[in-house]
């Protein structure tokens, strides 16, 4: 393995495949930075060009789009609380705080090293094991789906600000939203009105800048007539990459943590890095000394999400390389790229084509190095994004919304539910419930509708339904999970009383 490994990545600095692996990833994050273009289509959309080019010439661009988007996304919603992606909600969580605060630059650097870190792990273990973790996810069935969702769910008490209560409900909510259209599992249409356009069901990523942009603009910039976008101007500094960096470095337990989450979720095909950003949030949360600053603008927050995030990617190339199984929508579209070039991913793509595959795979570590130079030097020139005064800049916020929320399906009919989730979003932020879980359930309704229908399919077929849902190890290992999640705030209270104080919320760069 060692030895295809260095192959691989003598055929990645060869000047050719250098500079289109740079371009790739600058691609990357234009295509994850603008609404609407994620990195599913920056990849669809460039998988031609790779035709003419050698098979190795063209994954090694495809590997550095895949990588760029995934930081890429978290610049919208670190600066304008826009996430380009869904993937980057939890992002958004501490990322636009800290840009209220004038921080957008240890935000935007946290981001993109959190990434590469997060990159860097998830590859060095497709490298390593990729085949014995490839078993695993194929014993994910409709239950451990079903679980998985569940425990999606339970992130809630930790999204919900002051009343799990309003929590619960706003999920509630995002749960019957993604119930809107055609049934994945008996082609019933639910809650249309009558527009056929609707049959696809909510696009999530026009909820995303309905429920988290357009409040932002309506309250603050519309509504209070603030000059800036933000409450403090930035000044960036070249000296705060190096001091961010070495924050980071100092909590090697969160980054191992977040990183592991998001190589996990990936490997369980169909999860996505939604999926894993916000788990690895909610578990920095559970497990860090002071809790009370997540949600307020801290860099562990999006440390966690953007870690696991990147490592998702990796993560969902493990069931792709070795079994053929896509684990996320844009390793689908590699899938296909491999297919086009006349490669079958299975065991012999390990052997057969070892010297491309390790050359794919080693352009995804040596991109993971280009995202935290290119985004770390390009944070001093993003961050200074919001020092535009909001008279200019809130045009072309909502003038980008709505290009993006029309271009993913060409429909008009998402423009409206856009504005009309903004205004939603606008009074519930008035009446203090927080648009996460409203997301959160957008999310996972899908998961846990499906998982259960099948589940009760196939328990029915087996006699036993409640065995075939419990009794099944990841099934038992995410259901305990889950009871964890629940009963948490119960011990965090206990933890709290017994300590007799809550500890204050520590300042700075360092500790933000």
């Amino acid at each position: 393995m060692f030895e295809a490994a260095f192959v691989g990545l003598a055929q990645v600095f060869l000047p050719l495949h250098l500079l289109l692996l740079f371009a790739g990833v600058f691609m990357g994050i234009v295509f994850g930075a603008l609404p609407g273009l994620t990195a599913t289509m920056g990849l669809a959309l460039l998988v031609p060009f790779t035709f003419t080019m050698s098979p190795a010439a063209g994954l090694i661009m495809l590997a550095g789009i895949y990588v760029g988007a995934m930081y890429g996304d978290a610049i919208p919603a670190i600066l304008i609380n826009t996430p380009g992606t869904p993937a980057a909600i939890a992002t958004t969580f501490d990322g636009f705080p800290l840009a209220q605060k004038g921080m957008a630059q240890h935000a935007l650097v946290t981001a993109a090293f959190a990434s590469s870190f997060g990159s860097l792990v998830a590859n060095f273990v497709l490298a390593a094991a990729a085949p014995p973790l490839a078993e695993i996810s194929l014993k994910f069935g409709p239950p451990e789906y079903f679980w998985l969702g569940i425990f999606g769910l339970t992130i809630i008490s930790t999204l919900s600000s002051g009343s799990v209560v309003k929590g619960f409900l706003a999920g509630t909510v995002g749960m019957i939203l993604s119930a809107v259209g055609m049934a994945e599992l008996g082609g019933d249409i639910r809650l249309t009105f009558g527009y056929t356009e609707l049959q696809g069901g909510v696009e999530l990523i026009v909820a995303l800048i309905g429920f988290f942009c357009l409040p932002e603009i309506l309250s603050s910039v519309i509504g209070q007539r603030r000059a800036a976008y933000t409450d403090a101007p930035v000044k960036p500094k070249l000296a705060i990459i190096g001091e961010t960096i070495v924050a980071l470095l100092r909590k090697p337990g969160l980054m191992l943590r977040s990183a592991t989450v998001g190589t996990v979720i990936g490997f369980a095909p169909g999860a996505g890095g939604n999926i894993a950003s916000m788990v690895s949030y909610n578990e920095a949360c559970r497990w860090d000394k002071h809790p009370e600053q997540f949600g307020k603008g801290t860099i562990k927050g999006v440390a966690a999400s953007e870690a696991a995030n990147s490592a998702m990617a990796p993560g969902s190339l493990i069931p792709l390389l070795t079994l053929g199984i896509p684990g996320s929508p844009p390793a689908a579209v590699i899938l296909g790229a491999l297919m086009l070039h006349g490669m079958r991913p299975g065991p012999e793509l390990f052997s057969a084509y070892a010297d491309i595959t390790f050359a794919f795979i080693m352009a995804l570590m040596v991109g993971a190095f280009l995202v935290t130079l290119i985004g770390s030097f390009g944070s001093v020139v993003f961050c200074r994004i919001v020092n535009i005064p909001s008279r200019y800049l809130a045009p072309a916020i909502i003038f980008m919304t709505v290009l993006g929320a029309f271009a993913i399906r060409n429909n008009m009919l998402d423009v409206w539910i856009m504005f009309i989730f903004g205004l939603i979003g606008f009074f519930s932020k008035k009446l203090n419930f927080h648009p996460a879980p409203i997301v959160l359930g957008l999310i996972l309704g899908p998961f846990v509708e499906e998982g259960l229908v099948q589940s009760m399919l196939s328990g029915g077929a087996t006699g036993n339904m409640f065995l075939y849902m419990v009794m099944r190890p990841i099934s038992g290992v995410l259901i305990a999970m889950s009871l964890l999640s629940l009963l948490w705030p119960l011990v965090a209270a206990w933890r709290a009383r017994k300590g007799g104080q809550a500890r204050p919320a520590s300042e700075g760069a360092a500790d933000a």
